[in-house]
């Protein structure tokens, strides 16, 4: 979303065109009493928020019920020095349906720690969402979220830009493809195939225009869930006009 606060007005008005019973929310750049929790409440959703600064930050909000609220997910990595756990992930029960917003860390550069961190969180992520499965096979589940990871090179505008660079690397892909071998699909992409279809388009060098975007944002469902999959899309027209965050919403239906 990359901020919250600063796109109020465009988050309820989405809301109200859309008519989504249950979005996952990333990049909310604010602490937990800046969240503006009446954009949701004034239009009938419970919302949960994990925000600790003006990074990060995540929420989901629902209109089915928004019960057992989790902050974090087992064993999920820290950063910094101390490590502590950043506001990337939050779970909760909507509709009977374990939904977790996501937002796995950038990497920065190849070089970088970050990208060492986001390996391995990728990996602990894996590692919590097999051992849901392993505990009810039966479960609802969906990882939603911004991934920073494009598993496919049909999900980049040119593969030749990002030689080099983070998002596309073997080890990120290797990491991304864990979670669907740990029996999570990728429910979106059957109704909405590339190439070209990209959630996530840069602010600089017109980037939208271009339509040099990538495709980043994923909800991946559990067996189960997969099972009620119906339709899906990209609102890319959401990424258009003044103020508009520089990733398209991604929309599941369930049956």
């Amino acid at each position: 979303m990359n901020s919250v606060r600063a796109r109020g007005e465009r988050v309820a008005a989405w809301l109200e065109r859309s008519d989504v019973d249950v979005v996952a929310i990333q990049e909310t750049k604010c602490k937990a009493e800046q969240f503006p929790e009446a954009v949701f409440t004034d239009l009938g959703y419970e919302v949960a928020h994990h925000g600790l600064s003006q990074w990060n930050g995540v929420a989901i909000a629902s209109r089915v019920g928004l019960d057992d609220v989790r902050v974090g997910f087992p064993g999920q990595p820290g950063w910094g020095d101390p490590a502590a756990a950043e506001a990337r992930a939050i779970g909760a029960v909507c509709g009977g349906v374990r939904v977790w917003s996501l937002y796995v860390p950038n990497g920065r550069d190849v070089q970088d720690p970050h990208y060492a961190y986001k390996l391995q969180w990728l990996d602990r992520l894996r590692a919590a969402g097999e051992g849901w499965l392993k505990e009810d096979p039966e479960a609802r589940i969906a990882l939603c979220g911004d991934w920073n990871v494009a598993p496919q090179d049909d999900d980049v505008w040119d593969m030749a830009a990002f030689e080099g660079s983070t998002h596309v690397t073997k080890p990120e892909r290797d990491a991304f493809q864990a979670v669907v071998d740990a029996g999570f699909t990728d429910v979106a992409r059957p109704y909405t195939p590339g190439p070209g279809v990209y959630t996530f388009w840069d602010y600089k060098a017109l980037s939208f225009p271009k339509r040099k975007g990538m495709r980043i944002d994923f909800v991946m469902a559990s067996p189960k869930l997969s099972e009620r999959v119906t339709g899906a899309m990209v609102d890319r027209e959401e990424r258009k006009g003044k103020g508009a965050s520089d990733h398209a919403p991604v929309i599941v239906e369930l049956g």
